[in-house]
């Protein structure tokens, strides 16, 4: 594959990239360069994590980059996930691995690593001090949004501890790309502003689009705290579709969605549409009453724009075609936490921990 259409693989990943020139250069100096997310393991994980995140992944994998996923169970710990309890975070982290084997990422050309995998190494420990002798708690502070939180948050002094443990993650796993989503954007330039200082790089910046939750929109914040309110969230568990939610569950939870007739801008049910099922599907059959207009297939997602914004296509009967397609989404995930001993005994253990903000 040519330089070009790996950018453009890359580009579908990316709602923003910094930038795209040293993109290009990564890739006419290195065949296979690294990137890498991670996650707080801190409860039962929902679509955007599941089913977005390897539909991203497989992208960068096509694009010839070797992906590490990384359960950052330390992290969670730090941010006090599931009460503090560190054992109960690390059986999180082995959960999250066994989703992200089932959702169809491309798992052959994937690494998983956790946190614990690392903090016993003591250069990993002096790149963390050496971040923070190289900004300030005022800048740290700023990016409480890492871990979901507004700046005002930020309490604990582990919560300050926490980016300078994941700024130091980018070098410590030798990650030419940060592809993590867009609340992760300010970490990520703080690791492009001292990594040149300590002769360590700089990683390119490539953000995902964080899908929004499914509730109604209500907070008058803007900017990078409006981004924290409207993305769904696991305290609020019918914010999001869950990877084993049941069939009930997904039409409960879609039926009581906003979707606000002909409105497409933060529309949860558009997003589930752009980021998701025609992701998977790249066509989506609306199945309907002939006194309603009849059945419709829509070829793309700028078809479907087009047809809600006229008002041709009701907010139920999207809301009918989404539940169905997501179902078909989530079904091999829950099979396979049903099927498979080791996968439920896992599901049972997360589930029965209480999840904590």
């Amino acid at each position: 594959m040519d330089i070009n259409k790996k950018i453009e693989l890359v580009k579908q990943v990316g709602e923003e990239i910094v930038t795209e020139e040293e993109l290009k250069e990564i890739f006419q100096t290195k065949e296979h360069p690294i990137a890498y997310d991670g996650f707080e393991p801190s409860g039962q994980i929902h679509i955007a994590q599941g089913v977005m995140r390897a539909i991203n992944v497989n992208k960068m994998v096509d694009a010839g980059v070797n992906f590490k996923m990384y359960a950052a169970d330390w992290h969670g710990w730090a941010n006090n996930k599931l009460g503090g309890d560190l054992s109960k975070i690390q059986i999180c982290g082995d959960y999250l691995i066994e989703v992200w084997k089932a959702c169809g990422m491309n798992v052959d050309k994937v690494k998983f690593l956790r946190a614990s995998d690392i903090v016993n190494n003591m250069d990993y420990w002096k790149r963390v001090m050496q971040i923070a002798r190289n900004t300030t708690v005022k800048r740290i502070t700023r990016c409480g949004q890492i871990m979901g939180r507004n700046d005002g948050d930020v309490q604990q002094a582990s919560q300050i501890l926490y980016p300078c443990m994941q700024c130091a993650d980018i070098f410590e796993l030798e990650a030419d790309i940060a592809q993590l989503g867009m609340d992760q954007r300010k970490v990520n330039m703080l690791a492009r502003e001292v990594g040149p200082k300590l002769n360590w790089g700089k990683p390119v910046v490539v953000s995902h689009h964080m899908l929004m939750g499914l509730g109604k929109p209500t907070s008058a914040s803007t900017g990078a705290e409006r981004g924290i309110d409207l993305k769904m969230s696991k305290s609020k568990p019918d914010s999001a579709i869950f990877m084993t939610d049941t069939e009930q569950d997904i039409n409960r939870k879609i039926n009581k969605a906003y979707c606000s007739e002909k409105i497409v801008e933060e529309n949860p049910l558009m997003e589930y549409a752009k980021y998701i099922i025609f992701e998977k599907f790249k066509t989506m059959s609306i199945v309907r009453p002939e006194k309603f207009g009849g059945d419709l297939e829509i070829n793309s997602y700028d078809e479907l724009v087009k047809v809600f914004s006229s008002g041709d296509l009701h907010p139920v009967d999207l809301k009918k075609a989404t539940a169905y397609y997501l179902n078909e989404i989530v079904r091999p995930v829950r099979d396979h936490f049903e099927k498979n001993k080791k996968a439920k005994e896992l599901l049972e253990k997360v589930r029965s921990f209480k999840v904590t903000r």
